[in-house]
């Protein structure tokens, strides 16, 4: 048995908590402000400590009357959005897609509109991780996008994403007019992103080159690192599908396109359960991102 306090209480408080007014909270949850006060006390009398500091015209949360509080908050929100869901109309669908990080944000977060235009009746509900999801664990989850590697579980499908073609990208002002490229790439600022799977080590010892030994600018996302290179902080080794947009608009370019080799690798994974294929939600969703891909390409 879980050890949880009754819920009404849970919810007295955080109600309090929230609108910082035992008044206020009775006024929401429509009772008075005496069994407000009656409930925080035997929730208080529960955890065997003051949650809320009281003064005559004020209630203001102890340090551990904040913490429960900010637990609470997401317990209810996450509680608010899971009856929403239900609460919708027989013909919407909620598609739960879990994406590595900085595939959502500079990939895919900018696409969804269109897929919503095209699927109306579906609801996406999308949340982001480093890690790859086991979907044979997480079946909340409808389908996940996965960075470096996808695991392999009987019962699930992956699909790679096409290869990625990964380059040195900088902000344009970084390059002197009459020097070339073999020569300043020597001399730039490299940014690193830890998580890439394609190391710098590996692009100059491709292309020949002697890595120089001084500190690298590092950022934990591709997303942060392409950033850190509009800004101009230095020159970043990074997938050119996540840096597309900034390329058209002349904020990047690519260091020494025509002089440097490139790699080129799977560095995207699409898993969803081989039962679930055939699900309306799940075959528009995959069809629309494999299309989207290939466009794009």
């Amino acid at each position: 048995m879980r050890k949880i306090p009754n819920f009404v209480l849970l919810r007295a408080f955080e109600a309090a908590a929230r609108l910082q007014s035992f008044t206020g909270a009775a006024h929401e949850l429509h009772l008075t402000p005496s069994a407000i006060s009656h409930q925080i006390r035997e929730l208080e009398a529960h955890f065997g400590r003051a949650l809320f500091l009281r003064s005559h015209r004020r209630v203001d949360l102890t340090p551990e009357g904040r913490r429960l509080s900010e637990g609470l908050t997401r317990v209810f929100d996450a509680l608010d959005a899971s009856c929403s869901e239900v609460a919708l109309a027989p013909s919407n669908q909620v598609l739960s897609v879990y994406c590595a990080p900085s595939f959502a944000a500079k990939w895919l977060g900018p696409r969804l509109a269109g897929f919503m235009q095209q699927h109306p009746e579906i609801t996406i509900r999308l949340t982001s991780g480093a890690e790859p999801m086991d979907l044979t664990q997480a079946r909340e989850v409808d389908l996940a996008i996965s960075y470096g590697h996808a695991l392999q579980r009987p019962g699930v499908v992956v699909t790679p994403l096409g290869k990625e073609r990964i380059a040195p990208l900088c902000a344009p002002s970084l390059k002197p007019p009459k020097r070339a490229w073999k020569e300043l790439i020597g001399e730039l600022t490299l940014i690193d992103s830890q998580l890439n799977n394609v190391t710098w080590r590996d692009w100059f010892a491709l292309n020949g080159l002697v890595m120089p030994q001084r500190p690298h600018q590092s950022f934990d996302r591709g997303a942060l690192a392409i950033s850190a290179a509009v800004d101009g902080l230095g020159v970043t080794l990074e997938s050119v599908r996540f840096a597309a947009r900034e390329l058209q608009r002349g904020e990047l370019v690519e260091v020494g396109a025509k002089v440097f080799k490139t790699i080129e690798r799977e560095m995207h994974f699409l898993s969803l359960r081989t039962n679930e294929q055939r699900v309306e939600k799940v075959r528009c969703f995959s069809e629309w991102l494999l299309k989207q891909l290939k466009v794009s390409a």
